[in-house]
C-alpha cells in the first residue's frame, strides 16, 4: 500500500502506449485524453503500424467540442523501442502488427474506426474512450485524497 515518494519517482511514473493501423483517431484520441486527464502522473506516447499522413479532421473537430486541441499532433509509426519503453501498450484494431515483449501489459481495446466518418459517428467513440481512459488512470495512477 506504500508508495514511496523520493527523486527518483519520476523513474517510478508508468508509461502507455496506443496501438492503431493509422494513427489517426482512436489512438490520438486516447493519448489526448490521458494527457489532459492524468496530467503529468503518466507518460502518454501514441503510433500505428501504417501511419495515416494527418489526423482525422473529425477526431479533431470532436476532442475541440470536449475542449482537447490536438490539431498539431501528427500520425507516428510504431516502433519496438516505444513498446519496450511503454508498461502498458493498448492496442486499437491493429492485430498481428503489435509487436509483443513479455512482461508488458497488453489490452486490446475494441473500438468502430473513426476513418472516413463523420462527427456525429465519432462522438460516440470520443465519448467510449474518455470511459476507458478514466478506468485507465484509476488502475495505473489512482488520485491520492488529501493526504
Amino acid at each position: 500500500m506504500s508508495t514511496e515518494s523520493t527523486t527518483g519517482a519520476a523513474a517510478a511514473k508508468p508509461s502507455v502506449l496506443f496501438v492503431c493501423v493509422h494513427n489517426a483517431g482512436r489512438s490520438q484520441m486516447a493519448a489526448a485524453f490521458l494527457t489532459a486527464l492524468a496530467g503529468d502522473r503518466i507518460e502518454v506516447r501514441s503510433a500505428g503500424s501504417q501511419p495515416a499522413d494527418r489526423i482525422n479532421p473529425a477526431a479533431v473537430e470532436a476532442m475541440r467540442e470536449v475542449g482537447i486541441d490536438m490539431s498539431a499532433e501528427v500520425p507516428k509509426v510504431l516502433t519496438a523501442d516505444a513498446v519496450q519503453a511503454s508498461d502498458v501498450v493498448i492496442t486499437m484494431g491493429c492485430g498481428d502488427e503489435c509487436p509483443y515483449f513479455p512482461g508488458k501489459r497488453y489490452e486490446d481495446w475494441k473500438l468502430e474506426d473513426p476513418a472516413g466518418q463523420g462527427l456525429e459517428s465519432v462522438r460516440p467513440i470520443r465519448d467510449d474512450i474518455k470511459g476507458r481512459i478514466e478506468a485507465l488512470i484509476e488502475s495505473l495512477a489512482p488520485a491520492t485524497a488529501d493526504e
